[in-house]
């Protein structure tokens, strides 16, 4: 039986890289249909809507989603799609996997951190209002419910996939009630995981200790305008947004998205890394329980960063087109020496010959 997905590719580079993940995704031996809607400002320009009902209706009926980068106005115009998605499906957890590439080399080689973001609350939700001429009102709303609920999420995670450490990320040393009712609701939450540390640190002191020792921190588990701006940071941990997959998840809904911006720039000329979105595919995968073609693709991914440099795209030091580094990747799907287990040591022998 084939999967029902949605698939919006979005704005800017977006149509080029949803096409390359699409046919890696088809290549995997998924039976996947996809129901595919324009969305974004590209979408209002053609059609005066920037999500057609028609997509919203797509997205109850299949309740998965992928999703390319769309276009947001900075200081005006219409208010982000991802925000308005987020809130009308109740996406409540944004999960950011954190994790090197192979054959990309950065400051911090083995980072492996999870970033756990509350995705309906607090500040990011944009709920503003001018109070008079030249005084704007930004209000920020935190609930024992999606506290308590993003909380769970977190430390659930880290016992099914053997996490050993949680810290909540917050400021309530100033604002005492907002974050203070976070940080009781994860305190309250980490006593039935007695086996997880628990752990609390202040958003700007995390700030700092990142960048001078990632390796310290394994689940970050923060509100939503916190989590933003952190999960941003440590993408620069492992290579920039380009490479780091997203995933929007509810208890109906789930909708996989890359991170990055839509590139306006370079959009048309096949030269965009789809890397981002294909990961969120790899996650996509794991959720509709295709776990081996997940892998699959996985592998095959690293296995063109390993040993095919000659495919990876310009930004990460190739020459290759979006499309040519989509067909090295399902060509090493297929490719037993990149299904068969990594050994680093072998990698070595290879390149010396």
């Amino acid at each position: 039986m084939a999967h029902q997905i949605t698939l919006f590719p979005g704005d800017g580079i977006g149509k080029e890289v949803a096409t390359a993940t699409r046919r890696v995704l088809d290549a995997s031996g998924v039976k996947i249909d996809w129901e595919e809607f324009e969305v974004g400002a590209e979408a209002f320009l053609k059609n005066k809507e920037y999500v057609p009902r028609e997509a919203y209706e797509s997205i109850e009926r299949t309740r998965v989603g992928l999703k390319g980068p769309t276009a947001t106005p900075i200081g005006g115009g219409f208010a982000s799609i991802n925000v308005a998605l987020r809130k009308k499906y109740e996406l409540f957890a944004n999960f950011r996997p954190i994790k090197n590439l192979p054959g990309i080399p950065t400051r911090y080689p083995g980072v492996d951190l999870i970033i756990v973001r509350e995705n309906t609350e607090g500040e990011y939700v944009g709920i503003e209002h001018e109070v008079v001429p030249g005084v704007v009102e930004s209000l920020k709303i935190i609930t024992e419910k999606g506290s308590t609920r993003i909380s769970k999420f977190a430390f659930q995670y880290s016992r099914d996939f053997k996490r050993k450490k949680v810290h909540a990320v917050h400021k309530a040393n100033i604002m005492k009630m907002s974050d203070g009712l976070f940080l009781a609701c994860a305190r309250k939450v980490a006593r039935d995981f007695q086996e997880i540390e628990y752990k609390e640190s202040i958003i700007d002191a995390t700030c700092m200790q990142l960048v001078m020792n990632p390796y310290q921190y394994d689940v970050l588990l923060m509100e939503n305008l916190y989590g933003d701006i952190v999960s941003d940071l440590c993408a620069a941990f492992v290579g920039g947004l380009g490479l780091v997959p997203g995933a929007n998840l509810g208890h109906e809904c789930a909708i996989f998205e890359a991170v990055h911006g839509s590139a306006p720039d370079i959009a048309g000329k096949n030269i965009a890394n789809p890397t981002a979105l294909l990961q969120s595919g790899v996650l996509m995968l794991h959720h509709i329980k295709e776990h081996a073609a997940a892998e699959r693709v996985q592998n095959a991914l690293e296995f063109v960063y390993r040993r095919k440099k000659d495919k990876l795209t310009k930004d990460v030091g190739g020459p290759a087109s979006t499309s040519e580094f989509a067909d090295a990747v399902i060509e090493s799907l297929s490719d037993p020496a990149a299904q068969a287990p990594y050994d680093p040591s072998a990698e070595t022998v290879a390149a010396t010959k």
